[in-house]
């Protein structure tokens, strides 16, 4: 899972939590940060502004140093949403992680602004995926299809599994979870 400063609240803790109570063990990462070390996520909430509020959130630890990894390590790859992909989208390190998921198949999960991360890495030629609105346009100017969807929806093509928000989280999880431990879901 790779995360940052102000990545979204719920989008980190509540996968993270999820993935841990089912037995599948997840490395929370972040460029420039060790293991213990932590990030401070932010809450965004829609509350009838034109768009959403932030506010702060909670410190979350990091299991695993990012410097560190072996993608060769992994089966699956998760990009949470928030502020913070609009920073790790320019770290190339992230970007050759992104490709080396992307381009050997395996499962990755991104959420709201997650498919920023996605679309700097340009992976997104003629997929068919979904994100907060305001990321329409990076997807379809790399060649990806938008697929706009209500906050609680997924859109899956292949290896690739999204949503708008954290609302969506039971049905990316779910998707998600069908590639990396299919036994762990219904």
């Amino acid at each position: 899972m790779i995360v940052g400063d102000y990545s979204e609240d719920y989008e980190v803790m509540v996968p993270f939590q999820a993935l841990d109570m089912v037995g599948i063990a997840v490395d929370a990462v972040c460029p420039g940060k060790c293991k213990g070390d932590t990030i401070r996520t932010a809450i965004h909430d829609f509350e009838g502004d034109q768009t959403y509020s932030e506010k702060p959130g909670h410190l979350f630890r990091l299991t695993a140093a990012f410097g560190l990894i072996e993608p060769d390590s992994y089966h699956g790859l998760y990009l949470a949403g928030g502020r913070a992909c609009e920073y790790l989208r320019l770290d190339d390190k992230v970007l050759g992680l992104v490709r080396t998921f992307m381009n050997d198949d395996r499962p990755v999960a991104a959420i709201c602004h997650g498919p920023q991360i996605l679309a700097a890495a340009g992976v997104l030629a003629g997929r068919n995926l979904t994100a907060y609105p305001a990321v329409a346009p990076e997807i379809r100017a790399v060649g990806g299809t938008y697929v706009a969807v209500a906050p609680e929806d997924t859109v899956i093509d292949g290896n690739l599994a999204t949503s708008p928000a954290w609302p969506g989280h039971p049905g990316l999880l779910r998707a998600f979870l069908r590639r990396i431990a299919p036994d762990a879901v219904n």
